[in-house]
């Protein structure tokens, strides 16, 4: 698709079922200029990848989800889409906190919590992508979560004060911009590079768990396309995963 003309469009939202959900339905109506966003205050089927839940208490925290026309990226190498919104996300929160990482294949964590997620969804043409939607959700000021969530944090949990929610958008749009940009130069590696340098468990060996059972392995790298490949420790096999298929173990 050719990207259309004009100012992007920004929708400000009390309440939706979901960011991606609105932005997608907006561009099916009619196709919205590149970086076109949809923010809320608060979702009430918020998701991340791969179908999981994202809970989020109603004006603490950023919940977005903007539009792209990444066209010269091949449909085989899409991940490089998800590797900058990491970056962006981490590059962020490294002016508030230390200690922040990206989790495999596009959570952000804060030691071995998770502060930050990601859901890209591409609609593809050919071997081409048309175009990709990405939402975030990143918890700012949240205090407390409901019990049964994995290990969530939030920006306020770790440094006990509370943020300017419009301050880290500003950043967080910067910093995505920046990246996305260097890969319209065709900057791939130094992007790439950046990504497995700050991946969480990226200094191994650690335990993971495939439909095997559990094993020992050192992260090798991740593909374009987005597999992780893993090296079993002592052995070096290497073994290849998509998104689903393997586990961090404690």
């Amino acid at each position: 698709m050719e990207k259309p003309r004009g100012d992007r469009v920004i929708v400000r939202l009390d309440e939706t079922l979901s960011t991606n959900a609105e932005l997608k339905r907006l561009q099916k109506e009619n196709p919205l200029p590149e970086y076109s966003m949809v923010m809320t205050e608060f979702q009430t089927a918020g998701r991340g990848q791969a179908g999981n839940s994202w809970h989020s208490a109603k004006g603490n925290n950023i919940l977005l989800s903007f539009l792209l026309y990444p066209n010269g990226v091949k449909a085989k190498d899409q991940f490089i889409i998800s590797q900058i919104v990491s970056l962006a996300i981490k590059r962020v929160l490294d002016n508030f906190i230390t200690n922040v990482t990206i989790k495999w294949p596009n959570d952000i964590y804060w030691k071995d919590k998770k502060i930050a997620g990601i859901l890209i969804e591409n609609s593809l043409m050919g071997q081409h992508i048309d175009h990709t939607i990405v939402g975030v959700g990143l918890n700012i000021n949240e205090k407390e979560f409901p019990e049964g969530l994995p290990n969530p944090i939030s920006l306020r949990n770790i440094t006990k004060e509370e943020a300017d929610r419009e301050i880290l958008l500003t950043l967080l749009q910067s910093e995505f911009l920046r990246l996305y940009q260097a890969m319209e130069r065709g900057e791939i590696a130094p992007i790439v590079q950046k990504y497995m340098r700050f991946l969480y468990h990226a200094d191994g060996p650690y335990w993971y768990a495939d439909k095997d059972g559990r094993f020992k392995a050192t992260i090798k790298r991740v593909l374009p396309s987005g597999h992780l490949v893993l090296a079993t420790f002592p052995d070096d096999e290497e073994r290849i995963y998509s998104f689903k298929e393997v586990s961090f173990e404690v």
